[in-house]
């Protein structure tokens, strides 16, 4: 009776057990425990680029009886002083400007590094302007080209070693061969300066030293290395582009210095030269920029209300005569680049524009009667 009493006992235990076992679930040992399921993954997301930039409103085809802006052309030669460029970029984004900056290759060779430049028909280590300075004044300048770049400023060349008459031979005996090496070189210093992004098809033209050349020796070089214009010319009134061997010409006017009675090439240092003969005379810095600047206006004046060509303001990054010239030439873009109908472009936009023109409508502009302020 005790036995079959235990055995009753012990088959209502196991059936209690039973029915926890399904009532909790199964026991599992924590080492052998499945893993939490994962977290699911979010699906991917695409981010939109944001839309390219609206091309200007003045780029476009004119119509019927409209006019071109009245472009003007501020060039800077050398373009290697940080001074200016500190200047020029907040003054140019404030007046709705671009500029073009024709760079002396030289100013991204460090001064140790000189003979890296063999100047054609020169020395290794020869040069008229000198170098880049140190290897920080050559990276605080491509903090600068990369800055203006990135602003729409365009850089053109200014070539090398600044062999001008005196210096012989210099860029108005260059042979093609000889413009080839120079601009072989200038290309090889832009590839090798430490940080700069400025592509080789980016520089689409240059300006000479002292504007010397034999254009027929030039423009094959500047059409080899991919380029399409050319700043070096100069004209006796104020003309259009023109497509001469497939390279744009775009001339140096020459105007006149209403104070002095004198038709001068519009450069900066022309005018220093036409005012004393070059001298320093800093006391007469205000005198000479107030010079400069009338002589701007009465050529602004004349081609805005003739032909409207372009208007080429040829200046360097330079202090000349207590910073005469380049002060004039900051005050003058700081008002004209935001008159009406105006509007202050590179050489790279104005051939933009030309390009979407008619070709009639080109020739139309190029043969009006050419002003001579």
């Amino acid at each position: 009776m005790k036995r079959w009493t235990l055995l009753a006992i012990t088959a209502v235990l196991a059936v209690i057990a039973l029915v926890t076992a399904l009532v909790s679930g199964p026991a599992t040992d924590p080492d052998t425990a499945a893993a939490p399921a994962p977290a699911p993954v979010p699906a991917p997301t695409t981010t939109t680029p944001p839309p390219p930039p609206a091309p200007p409103s003045w780029l476009h085809t004119l119509g019927p009886g409209e006019s071109p802006p009245q472009f003007v052309l501020f060039s800077f030669d050398g373009a290697g002083s940080d001074a200016h460029w500190q200047r020029i970029l907040p003054l140019a984004r404030r007046s709705n400007a671009h500029v073009t900056a024709f760079l002396t290759g030289l100013y991204l060779v460090p001064d140790r590094e000189s003979t890296r430049y063999t100047g054609p028909g020169h020395r290794p280590g020869a040069s008229s302007v000198g170098f880049g300075g140190s290897e920080a004044d050559v990276a605080r300048r491509i903090e600068n080209l990369t800055a203006a770049r990135a602003d729409g400023h365009e850089i053109g060349t200014h070539f090398n070693g600044h062999f001008c008459a005196g210096s012989e031979p210099s860029g108005g005996t260059w042979s093609t061969a000889q413009w080839n090496d120079e601009l072989d070189q200038f290309f090889r210093f832009l590839r090798e300066a430490p940080g700069l992004d400025l592509p080789a098809t980016a520089v689409q033209g240059g300006r000479t030293p002292c504007l010397e050349s034999q254009p027929g020796k030039l423009y094959p070089a500047l059409l080899a290395h991919g380029m399409s214009y050319d700043s070096s010319g100069v004209a006796g009134s104020l003309a259009w582009p023109s497509l001469v061997d497939g390279v744009w010409e775009f001339p140096m006017p020459t105007v006149t210095v209403p104070a002095l009675n004198k038709r001068v090439v519009m450069m900066d240092y022309n005018f220093w030269y036409s005012m004393n003969k070059a001298r320093n005379e800093p006391q007469r810095a205000a005198q000479f920029t107030d010079w400069t600047v009338q002589a701007y206006e009465r050529a602004y004046a004349a081609a805005f209300a003739g032909n409207r060509a372009p208007l080429v303001v040829g200046n360097h990054f330079n202090d000349w005569n207590g910073s005469a010239f380049s002060t004039a030439a900051e005050r003058f873009l700081g008002d004209v680049c935001l008159r009406p109908e105006t509007v202050c472009a590179t050489y790279g936009e104005v051939i933009a524009w030309m390009g979407m023109q008619d070709p009639a409508v080109l020739g139309a502009l190029a043969a009006k009667p050419r002003p001579s302020p």
